[in-house]
């Protein structure tokens, strides 16, 4: 790391980073996580969930709480193992909207297994743990955090239940003032796929669909969202999604309260 970052730990093995807190020049701030699958199932869609999160990065350069945002971008596969000892890759870490490049983002490439649990724990565990070292020095906080799967959990380090308390830590408002996370589901079924074989194409897009709702009920995140094809313009929408949510987030900071939860017309 250089001087305008620090390196963090926690749990066991997971690590993260996250803008050196004595350079920070507003006094609070919203934390914002965008979580990627990058298990082998996304072969062949993996420009356009990139063309996704640019898209949704890029548009909170327009919102009026620009200078309040510190993103996290990771990506979760099981190829990521031999690096950490769990499923996860830091893109980048909780950084001022003003130093994130979109267009230095690297390509995914779709490989491995889906480690739900390291995604969603690394993703919610960070978060926690530099809000608090924020709140310590009196900075107000909030945060929202997205997970965007293709599928359920089969590969992770972190159990069902660190995830479920991580979540719990994060919304008693304990650490932060409030924190939204949203599940996501897409749905990477390919159209030979559906010409072939519909029937079995659709209990696929069921099955897929169902888990993730189930993981999203029985883990306590905040919100699922299924936004179907992964197709450009459905991505499109997902990406405004993402940025409205994050404005809306940051608007909410220092009322005391969670933002609303924005309907997602995807």
């Amino acid at each position: 790391m250089n001087d305008t970052m620090n390196d963090f730990s926690f749990g066991s093995g997971f690590q993260f980073s996250g803008a050196t807190i004595d350079n920070l020049e507003a006094s609070e701030y919203t934390l914002v996580t965008i979580a990627l699958d990058e298990s082998g199932s996304i072969s062949g869609f993996e420009s356009q969930i990139e063309d996704m999160l640019k898209a949704a990065v890029g548009a909170c350069f327009s919102s009026p709480y620009s200078n309040n945002l510190l993103i996290r971008v990771i990506r979760f596969g099981s190829q990521y193992k031999h690096q950490n000892g769990n499923g996860v890759d830091e893109i980048h870490g909780f950084k001022p909207l003003s130093e994130i490049d979109v267009n230095a983002y690297p390509n995914l490439r779709g490989g491995g297994a889906t480690p739900l649990n390291d995604g969603v724990y690394s993703s919610v565990g960070a978060m926690n743990q530099y809000a608090e070292s924020l709140v310590d020095l009196d900075f107000a906080v909030n945060g929202i955090t997205f997970v965007i799967s293709d599928g359920g959990e089969n590969a992770s380090v972190a159990t069902a239940k660190m995830v479920k308390d991580e979540l719990k830590k994060s919304v008693t408002g304990e650490v932060m003032e409030s924190h939204l996370s949203i599940l996501i589901g897409i749905n990477i079924v390919t159209d030979d796929m559906r010409k072939r074989n519909p029937t079995y194409a659709k209990q696929i897009e069921a099955k897929v669909e169902q888990d993730l709702e189930n993981f999203q009920r029985d883990a306590g995140m905040s919100q699922f969202i299924w936004a179907g094809e992964a197709t450009k313009s459905k991505l499109a929408k997902l990406a405004e999604f993402v940025s409205q949510s994050i404005s809306s987030t940051s608007q909410a900071l220092g009322t005391g309260g969670p933002s609303q939860n924005i309907s997602a017309t995807i």
